[in-house]
């Protein structure tokens, strides 16, 4: 499915509200977030603790939450990793 801006913060806003937090996603939330949305991903992590370094990584205020512009920086990343994969799948094409 296409992602546009409008789902993207919907999204976010989807998870962000449900502790009464409206600005920022707790751990918990991210948590949750990424076995739903994201299910592909964690369910293919070997290490178990690898959402939480994703989350320290990405939390620039070490605030132990993601704000919008940091949980960005995760769907960026992602995407980057996901076109990097399909590169390196399509054979590669001369140009003329």
């Amino acid at each position: 499915p296409r992602l546009s801006i409008e789902s993207l913060i919907s999204l976010f806003q989807k998870y962000v509200g449900k502790r009464g937090y409206n600005c920022t996603l707790p751990k918990t939330e991210f948590l949750s977030f990424m076995n739903a949305e994201l299910a592909a991903f964690t369910k293919n992590q070997k290490d178990p603790g690898v959402l939480d370094h994703v989350m320290k990584k990405l939390g620039t205020n070490n605030d132990g939450q993601l704000d919008f512009s940091e949980f960005l920086k995760l769907i960026g990343g992602l995407a980057m990793a996901c076109h990097d994969s399909f590169l390196k799948a399509v054979p590669s094409q001369k140009q003329t």
